[in-house]
Parts: structure tokens; sequence; C-alpha cells
């Protein structure tokens, strides 16, 4: 009966609409899949901001919900992990730190590696995870993994209240050059955000890239001034290339504000903001263009 009421309705639809005022008549809203190289739209971003926040919040509520420590784990693991990068590189093999002490040195380079790896490690599985929402309610997707950037930053602010800890076992002293901080920041988190708009959007039709990505990760780690400093490159030519790598410039930045000694210089400074807008672009642009067929897929 209701197929009937509904067929007969859309039958009289258009005498009867035919009959209504144009001024007050409701706009129609058509929603068609995107073709080519969609546009980012950002707009809709704006638009859909309390769901980014929703989102936000949940991600911090899994993540550290019916946990004994809870966000202990947040200091623990590269607390765990800078003691044995010092004991085995710093004690044993004598690898250089720019004359700072060297858990000092490594627990700086960390910092920023971790919110850079968690934030692509916890995005890339996000939309698989998040399938029944992706498959079945219209939202920009991007939401999803941009989430996660926000989220992690729980995890920074935890590790940058350690660091100012050491700093004063170490007797460093803070210096204007702190300010820096933020704008160090926000590259690493659009270089973090464009690795996971690549690999969450992979990861819908290639689920091994949930495999290929730790392992990634860990060779991206080894390839970048963690354990050693930039300035054990002595020719500026390769440094420079090195800098392509931009977890250089985040690291080198971070260790600049907080201990004023590190290899960054503007070429290397540069280099880096390039390559986090390329990052950034890309990913953003790739998972618009993969994103309307999602749902099918997912």
């Amino acid at each position: 009966m209701s197929l009937q009421t509904t067929s007969v309705a859309l039958s009289e639809s258009p005498a009867h609409a035919s009959a209504i005022p144009i001024s007050n008549r409701a706009p129609t809203l058509r929603i068609r899949p995107t073709t080519g190289w969609a546009a980012l739209n950002l707009g809709e971003l704006w638009s859909y901001r309390d769901l980014l926040w929703i989102l936000v919040e949940r991600n911090i509520k899994v993540i550290y919900k019916q946990t004994a420590l809870g966000m202990s784990w947040v200091a623990l693991q590269p607390l765990i992990a800078a003691i044995t990068l010092a004991l085995v590189f710093g004690k044993l093999a004598k690898l250089p730190s720019d004359g700072v002490p060297y858990f000092l040195f490594v627990f700086c380079g960390l910092v920023f590696w971790h919110y850079f790896s968690q934030t692509a490690q916890r995005s890339s599985s996000s939309l698989v995870n998040n399938a029944q929402l992706v498959s079945k309610v219209y939202f920009p997707r991007m939401l999803i993994p941009l989430s996660h950037t926000f989220s992690t930053l729980v995890d920074f602010v935890v590790m940058l209240i350690m660091v100012f800890i050491f700093m004063a076992v170490y007797r460093v002293a803070p210096t204007f050059r702190l300010l820096a901080i933020p704008g160090f920041l926000f590259l690493t988190a659009m270089t973090a955000t464009g690795v996971a708009f690549w690999f969450s959007a992979l990861s819908v039709k290639y689920r091994d890239c949930n495999y290929a990505l730790p392992l990634f990760l860990q060779i991206w780690m080894w390839a970048s001034p963690i354990i050693y400093p930039t300035s054990s490159i002595h020719s500026p030519r390769w440094q420079a290339f090195f800098a392509v790598n931009p977890v250089v410039g985040f690291v080198e930045g971070f260790r600049w504000c907080v201990l004023g000694k590190s290899a960054l210089n503007p070429t290397i400074f540069w280099i880096t903001v390039a390559m986090s807008v390329l990052v950034l672009l890309s990913g953003a642009f790739f998972f618009r263009r993969t994103e309307r067929k999602f749902a099918d897929i997912i």
C-alpha cells in the first residue's frame, strides 16, 4: 500500500509542483559521484567540523579505554625506546650527538617521530575499521583519517611535557626558540596526514598495506636522524639531498628549538616545507580520486 501511495505521489508531483509558486518551492539537492581528479572541496570539510571532533573524541576513548596504565603508555613507549637506543648507540657505539647528552638527543628525535608514525599507523586502517559508517552514511571520507591527526596530539603533548622535565634534569635552559615548536608541528602534521591519506585509501583495496606500513615506517625511521645527527653528513650537497626526507627537517627543527644545537639551515627548512606540501596535496588528491569506490569495495 505504501508503494502505491508513493507511486501516486510521484505521478502527481509534476502537476502539483507546477501549481506551487517558484519562490515557495523547496530546493532540490542532487548527490552525484565525482568524475576525474575531484577538487578537495575544503568547504565541505569545514561544514562537517562537528563530526570531526566527535571522531577525534571517539579515537581517544577507544585507544585508552579499559587500559590498566591509561595515558602512562604514551610516556612509557618512547621512554623505553630512548633508554634502549641511548645504551646501544650512545654508550656502546659512541655515536655523536652534537655535544648534548645522548639520551636527550635521542628523546627529542623520538618526540616528533612518534607523533608522525602513530598518526600514519592509526590512520592506515581507519577506513576499513569504519566500513559500516563508510558504506551507509554520507560524509566527507577524509574526516576519518584526518581525525587521527588531531587525536594523536594528545600523545605529543604528553611527550612534550616529558621533554621539559628532561630539560630541567639536564639543566638545559629554555629559550624563545621554543615558540617555533608549533610551526614544526604543523609541518609534521601535514606530512603525516598526507601519508595517512595515501595508505588509508590504498588499504581499502589492498589490505596488505596494513602489514607493509609498519615495515615501511621502520625503514623510514632508520633513514632519519633519530639516533645520529645530520651534521655527520659533512657535504652540504648531500645534506640537501638527505633533507628530501621531510622527517629530517622536523627532527632537526625540534632539536634546534629545545637544544639550540642542530644541523637545521635555510636549505633544509625550505626543502622540508616543499616536501610537506607535496606529500599532503598528493595524498589528498589521490584520496579524493579513489573515495568514490570506497563504499563498493570496502
